[in-house]
């Protein structure tokens, strides 16, 4: 009896480490140029956030990738516009842009990427953006991000 109490409970606790925390994050984007969700936060009591991207469309990364890029609101638009030089090779961002909080990878059609990053660097009460950095997707693919109380 007692050997099936440690059971269920090391099960227990098995499938609650399995399931994402506040701090741990997925979101979606597709071959129709969108995320999955608009908006994105995590408790100021993160100290790492992670974030897990997934292309469910079909098409490749040349003509459809995708990746997730946090910068400040205001930063946005000119580190995807300074992102375009560097190519997709570099994920089209600028290599040793600071202004880039955190961001996966570009993915195609099928792929994912995830990206922990230090959120205590984040400050509750800043205007954060997540964005597609691939030519021409930030207009449809950008959402909010907050840090929250």
């Amino acid at each position: 009896m007692r050997f099936a109490h440690i059971v269920v409970a090391a099960s227990l606790f098995a499938a609650g480490s399995a399931m994402a925390g506040p701090c741990d994050l997925e979101i979606e984007s597709t071959d129709a140029m969108k995320f999955s969700k608009d908006s994105l936060s995590v408790p100021a009591s993160c100290k790492k956030v992670t974030v897990k991207l997934v292309h469910t469309g079909k098409l490749p990364k040349a003509s459809m990738g995708h990746n997730w890029v946090l910068a400040k609101a205001a930063d946005m638009q000119a580190v995807a516009t300074d992102g375009i030089p560097a190519g997709a090779d570099k994920n089209y961002l600028k290599p040793g842009d600071t202004r880039v909080l955190a961001a996966t990878k570009l993915i195609g059609g099928g792929e994912s990427d995830t990206v922990s990053f230090d959120a205590t660097k984040l400050k509750v009460g800043e205007a954060y953006n997540f964005f597609c950095s691939f030519p021409g997707h930030i207009g449809l693919m950008k959402g909010t991000f907050a840090v929250t109380k």
